[in-house]
């Protein structure tokens, strides 16, 4: 997995656990991969406070956007202001990454949340978007009064609402 096959790849700061994440997302995302494993040695310890031998960084892919998890310590903290879209075709899918990413974590609104580990997630059905943007801004309007109401998104109270069906409309 070379770091060069992409421009910009995100660097997750984890206190301890990077290894333990990225497996997690890993075994969270279909065809996804870990890669390389670095390790802190004993130059620098009185600097990063790690000791000698412990991992560093982990490397890991999902689909074609590589990561690197560091274990960098307590020092910073994830927040919502930088977040990760799962963009999902079906009910099936949200379902399956809200149960597995919210676990031991916290639901926030409007398809957000926050996994284990803290780090925010969007999990987005694919056809939100293109409702969104639709230029009509009655649908658009009803698309938005109902996912204002929702956790997990419900893609077919959204379809109604868009189709002025149902809850929103």
């Amino acid at each position: 997995m070379p770091s060069s096959a992409q421009m910009i790849t995100p660097c997750l700061w984890f206190d301890t656990q990077a290894e333990e994440a990225a497996n997690f997302y890993v075994s969270t995302f279909k065809n996804s991969r870990l890669g390389r494993i670095s390790r802190y040695g004993k130059e620098g310890h009185e600097i990063h406070g790690m000791q000698a031998g412990t991992v560093m960084t982990v490397e890991f892919q999902i689909g074609d956007q590589n990561f690197v998890a560091l274990n960098g310590g307590p020092h910073f903290k994830f927040n919502e202001a930088i977040s990760f879209q799962v963009h999902c075709e079906t009910q099936k899918e949200i379902d399956y990454f809200w149960s597995k990413l919210a676990e031991d974590g916290e639901e926030g609104p409007c398809g957000w949340l926050k996994d284990k580990y803290g780090v925010s997630w969007q999990i987005v059905p694919a056809v939100l978007p293109d409702m969104l943007m639709d230029p009509n801004p009655e649908k658009t309007q009803r698309v938005t009064k109902a996912f204002l109401q929702m956790k997990k998104f419900d893609v077919e109270a959204l379809t109604q609402a868009y189709e002025g069906n149902g809850r929103g409309s």
